[in-house]
């Protein structure tokens, strides 16, 4: 730190995880630790973090961060003080905890500490939302899956998003609509446990169909009347009709995908339908092109997928869907496309020939 190398942020990252191990690490084993982090804190490449004497050493790495310091620091700790992890898992287990604040300017704030795997769980959760165009995982020795032999390699501007300008949302709004869609997908799983013998499902009331509010049980204040229509367009509704504060009668409208219409348009549309968007689309929801209190019947030729946040803003975003025969077409906004025409998205994930 007194040559300059490190900052106190860097001295704190480098030296905290040794620190927590008290005397369970000797004299000698830390001034070892010592030397270690000082080299890697000055860009040296040491050959075995653990063994202070390592000859290897190079000045060819770039100076270490903090954060690299005390994943440096981490590892040595582990090696010097093995017998340091049950009390640092109590330490985490009684640590661990999930709080959400009351609402506050229509948001809800969460605050809390995970548990490393907790963590890890749900930073592959989101990573596969915000990244989900992956190979997967490795086929089986002899097997190959390559394009069939009619998809084409053409690039399209307008069905794809070569100039990074149709996704606007930042980091953290990414994360949360990868949040929704996760649960989302884990309320409608089968194994979830039910509640009330059935699937936990989002409740949203409405005063009538004009209402610009609504409300949602177990939330503080109202919410936007786009929430219900929202969560209507993929779910069912049931209108009940009052007088004088009795009820007189009540009706379910069933509006569900079930699952074998929900695998038919898996099969054709592949992803969202959003160009840009690649969200696969067993992740997404499946919206009623034509609403269905409009007439829109809940059937393969009338329903595409939509990731949840392009489904939760179709109605401001710009973007418009028709069904031609059968296919779905999509229209962008005109600072996309100056001449709004219609257009059929072309599918990212591409038919393949088993080979």
């Amino acid at each position: 730190m007194l040559d300059g190398a490190v900052g106190t942020d860097g001295l704190l990252a480098a030296t905290g995880p040794i620190e927590s191990a008290g005397d369970r690490i000797g004299a000698a084993d830390r001034w070892k630790a010592d030397d270690v982090l000082a080299d890697v804190a000055r860009g040296h490449f040491v050959a075995d973090a653990a063994d202070a004497d390592a000859d290897a050493r190079s000045a060819t790495a770039p100076p270490a961060t903090p954060d690299d310091l005390k994943t440096v620091a981490h590892a040595i700790a582990a090696q010097l003080d093995p017998d340091g992890a049950e009390p640092a898992e109590q330490r985490a287990m009684n640590r661990r905890h999930l709080s959400i604040g009351r609402m506050h300017d229509g948001v809800y704030p969460v605050r809390g500490n995970l548990l490393p795997e907790t963590y890890a769980q749900l930073q592959l959760l989101l990573d596969a939302q915000l990244n989900p165009k992956t190979d997967g995982p490795p086929p089986p020795e002899g097997v190959a899956f390559r394009p069939s032999e009619d998809e084409t390699s053409a690039d399209d501007e307008f069905n794809s998003d070569p100039r990074s300008v149709l996704d606007a949302r930042t980091r953290g709004q990414k994360q949360h609509d990868a949040l929704a869609a996760a649960l989302g997908i884990a309320a409608r799983h089968a194994d979830m446990p039910s509640l009330g013998g059935a699937a936990p499902t989002l409740v949203v009331h409405l005063e009538s169909a004009d209402s610009s509010w609504a409300s949602v049980p177990g939330v503080d204040g109202p919410v936007s009347a786009a929430v219900a229509r929202h969560t209507g367009c993929t779910g069912a509704i049931q209108r009940v009709f009052t007088e004088q504060g009795r009820i007189v009668g009540m009706t379910v409208t069933d509006r569900i995908f079930n699952v074998h219409q929900r695998r038919a348009i898996m099969l054709r549309d592949k992803e969202c339908l959003i160009p840009g968007c690649h969200v696969p689309a067993s992740w997404c929801e499946i919206h009623h092109v034509t609403e269905h209190s409009h007439g829109g019947p809940t059937s393969t030729d009338n329903g595409v997928p939509l990731c949840w946040w392009h489904h939760r803003s179709l109605g401001f975003a710009g973007w418009e869907i028709r069904m031609n025969d059968g296919r779905p077409e999509i229209r962008g906004p005109a600072w996309w496309d100056p001449s709004r025409h219609w257009r059929t998205p072309r599918l990212s994930l591409p038919d393949f020939a088993f080979t």
